[in-house]
């Protein structure tokens, strides 16, 4: 059975010598791995860059659970992104978070659709977009479902509550103003992850946020 789905792509694994496991968020699979054979030439890797939005033809098979993705083309360009060394720096950090905090086989009713409305968002915006990983963060945190409050939080972020108080009510053009310097910053991102573990019960140990440290310092 084949079904046309779209693709997100959060990580990939190399398999054989020529072909990729991608880690995805899918529309209709939820979190899903693919194999995608061939996918090792160098013509096809752009295709499998962090958050890369995918159409691509699933081939599902009784005799494996990894089914294999084919025909697989750029739903958007993205262009904003990949021409920006600080957006490209986020898209590796918000795919690291997802690919560890939503597990494989999961499905999130609106997940995907979240998901691409705020790449799509980190493509378009033109400036002051040092504070977007927060408010993903923020958001994501609705997304699966255990939407945060003050006394849940507090806990986690302390003294930098009334910051993030204001990344909850705000609207987003005004979130992305808040004034932050890059260790504050910093320390709200990692505080909100150790709240996204204790809900989730996964390790959110992001390698990419020691990258996102040293671009907004």
């Amino acid at each position: 059975m084949t079904q046309n789905t779209e693709l997100i792509v959060l990580h990939t694994t190399k398999f054989g010598e020529n072909s990729l496991v991608v880690h995805t968020l899918s529309r209709d699979y939820g979190r899903r791995s693919v194999l995608v054979k061939g996918a090792g030439k160098k013509s096809m890797m752009s295709l499998f860059l962090p958050l890369n939005v995918l159409e691509a033809d699933i081939l599902e098979t009784n005799k494996s659970t990894l089914f294999t993705a084919r025909h697989l083309t750029a739903k958007h360009p993205l262009l904003g992104i990949r021409n920006n060394m600080f957006k490209n720096s986020m898209t590796m950090f918000m795919s690291e978070v997802l690919y560890r905090v939503v597990k494989d086989g999961a499905y999130e009713q609106g997940l995907f659709e979240w998901c691409e409305k705020d790449i799509l968002l980190l493509d378009a915006i033109q400036t002051d977009f040092s504070n977007f990983h927060i408010r993903f963060l923020l958001e994501l945190t609705v997304a699966l479902g255990f939407s945060p409050e003050s006394q849940d939080l507090m806990p986690f972020v302390g003294e930098h509550y009334p910051a993030v108080e204001k990344f909850m009510t705000l609207p987003f053009a005004d979130s992305m103003l808040i004034p932050l310097n890059g260790a504050a910053r910093n320390e709200i991102a990692e505080e909100i992850l150790r709240y996204i573990e204790y809900h989730t019960e996964s390790s959110v140990n992001v390698n990419s946020l020691k990258v996102l440290r040293e671009l907004f310092a």
